[in-house]
């Protein structure tokens, strides 16, 4: 995409009064993004569905001078994108009328010719739900899938964190700009997470993670794969949002079923019991229901590894916890006799080996 299309896309972006649906209807009929800024108003309002107050402020000098301002952060940060016509732009999203007109990225996502499934659920996951997940992502390891998510606490780094432990491909749809990270907490699993696919996002450098942000982020979610699973839900919550995007979307929705009084189960049981989504309690209801034949992933080793290697101070803390069960980091460090900072690193080592997981209340336990 040349220098001048591109600031025509940032800049159509900025305008408050035209989203995707109605960015897409001026560029197909202009043919260009460019060409929208070229043409007459009495000419663009001649197009079905546009409006005066559509494109009110249009042609502001603002709108141009903040696609100009981004378009130097996207060139001096070498900032990668998907325009919704490219082909590297994913094809299940290229599909969903109200797909971003462009997407920023960033690490190694390829999505040619691959299972894509999204997988949401509550940040206030339960070990129901962490064990699920788990075993979820093992078992669809010969399938080689790529897992979407939105990076966030509980289901989604859950299962983002276990796909990058069997070597699957996964994805992080982000709320904000590629200039941060939400949560914070998260940041020390970014690299890993551009080794093992990426990032996406439609926001721009000077986007802060709102609300709102959440919820539209949410389509992405829901567009880009072939199935969305919510694992844990509460009767109300975003992961059901992108459950119904994704019903919006006629795009198969799966959830996990729970206990009747359990509250982290009640948002998936309604989902199944109204109908809006399959039950889902094994990879193989999501294996039957998309029709996936079952191919090994090459030169991945099917049988879990038995035998993972550990340095002196992992099988310190490893032989304390098989011994104790769940721990405080605290009391790991004092037990163990080594500085927190040492075992905070380590543990973080170990959870991607396999070896330990934490748990909710900031408890580690030995797998």
């Amino acid at each position: 995409m040349t220098t001048n299309e591109l600031i025509a896309v940032l800049r159509l972006q900025n305008v408050p009064n035209i989203g995707d649906v109605t960015a897409k209807k001026l560029i197909s009929h202009c043919g260009s993004p460019s060409a929208i800024f070229e043409d007459k108003v009495q000419n663009l309002l001649r197009i079905d569905g546009i409006g005066t107050m559509t494109i009110k402020g249009l042609f502001d000098a603002e709108h141009l001078e903040a696609a100009e301002s981004e378009f130097e952060y996207i060139q001096k940060n070498n900032i990668a994108f998907d325009y919704f016509l490219d082909q590297d732009y994913p094809s299940y999203l290229k599909h969903c009328i109200d797909s971003p007109i462009l997407l920023f990225k960033r690490g190694k996502i390829d999505l040619a010719q691959r299972k894509i499934i999204s997988i949401v659920g509550t940040r206030n996951i339960t070990s129901y739900g962490t064990a699920f997940c788990e075993q979820l992502i093992e078992d669809l390891v010969p399938l080689d899938p790529i897992i979407v998510s939105g990076f966030a606490y509980g289901v989604d780094i859950t299962v983002q964190r276990a796909a990058m432990k069997h070597g699957l491909q996964t994805i992080g749809c982000m709320a904000h700009g590629l200039n941060q990270i939400y949560p914070k907490v998260h940041s020390k699993y970014m690299n890993a997470v551009e080794k093992n696919g990426g990032f996406y996002t439609e926001f721009w450098s000077n986007s802060n993670p709102e609300r709102e942000n959440f919820l539209k982020r949410n389509r992405i979610i829901a567009g880009m794969s072939q199935a969305t699973l919510v694992v844990e839900s509460a009767e109300k919550g975003g992961s059901l949002v992108t459950a119904d995007i994704a019903n919006s979307y006629n795009k198969d929705v799966f959830a996990v079923p729970g206990r009747a009084q359990d509250k982290y189960s009640t948002g998936c049981n309604n989902l199944i019991k109204q109908q809006k989504a399959h039950m889902l309690t094994s990879a193989a209801d999501l294996i039957y229901i998309l029709g996936w034949e079952l191919e090994e992933k090459k030169n991945v080793p099917i049988q879990k590894e038995l035998f993972v290697a550990l340095d002196d101070t992992e099988k310190t803390i490893y032989n304390y916890l098989q011994k104790e069960g769940k721990q405080l980091l605290d009391s790991i460090a004092l037990e163990c006799k080594l500085p927190i900072f040492k075992v905070s690193s380590t543990l973080l080592t170990m959870e991607m080996k396999g070896v330990v997981r934490p748990l909710p209340g900031k408890l580690f336990e030995a797998v």
